[in-house]
């Protein structure tokens, strides 16, 4: 079983407000040898602006598989979405192929995974990494994408986050 719990931050938001995201129905499955397995069945939520979402439960209940889904970044073709929706704002991400999603990550929607080997590289600089990434999304410059990585580490109160773009 998966808990959702809310939390609202900063300002009020009115209740007809269109959320930021919608998860309605949703349905992760797995093909097996034996058949389809369900891993997330008719999992719903919706967090709207200024709430924060914590989506917690026992080992093995879906959490993960719920956030790769959201991301797209399932691995496919051995799981895949069996049902639902998936709505960022007025997009439905349940129903964008790779190149689409590519463009919504990173800027709408993003991922911290929790292992050591899906993490920052330690052989690459702080903000090689950071950089890249952010070219990868966005068309910007070299210029450009430091700033936005300086604004990213700044964001999440990393001091000096200019001096740690040259740290591994």
């Amino acid at each position: 079983m998966i808990l959702a719990a809310r939390k609202e931050v900063g300002a009020s938001v009115p209740a007809s407000a269109d959320p930021v995201l919608k998860v309605e129905g949703l349905s992760v499955v797995v093909r097996t040898e034996a058949g389809i397995k369900p891993l997330v069945e008719d999992l719903s939520f919706t967090l709207s602006r200024g709430e924060t979402l914590c989506i917690a439960g026992e080992s093995g209940s879906g959490k993960s598989m719920t956030a790769l889904a959201i991301m797209g970044l399932l691995p496919k073709p051995a799981v895949s979405i069996g049902a639902g929706a998936i709505r960022l704002g007025a997009l439905d991400l349940a129903g964008m192929d790779e190149r689409q999603l590519r463009r919504v990550r990173g800027d709408r929607v993003a991922m911290i995974f929790q292992e050591p080997m899906t993490s920052l590289n330690p052989v690459l600089t702080i903000g090689r990494q950071l950089t890249e990434a952010i070219r990868a999304h966005r068309p910007v410059s070299a210029a450009e994408a430091r700033r936005k990585a300086i604004a990213a580490l700044e964001a999440v109160r990393i001091p000096d986050a200019a001096g740690r773009l040259a740290q591994h």
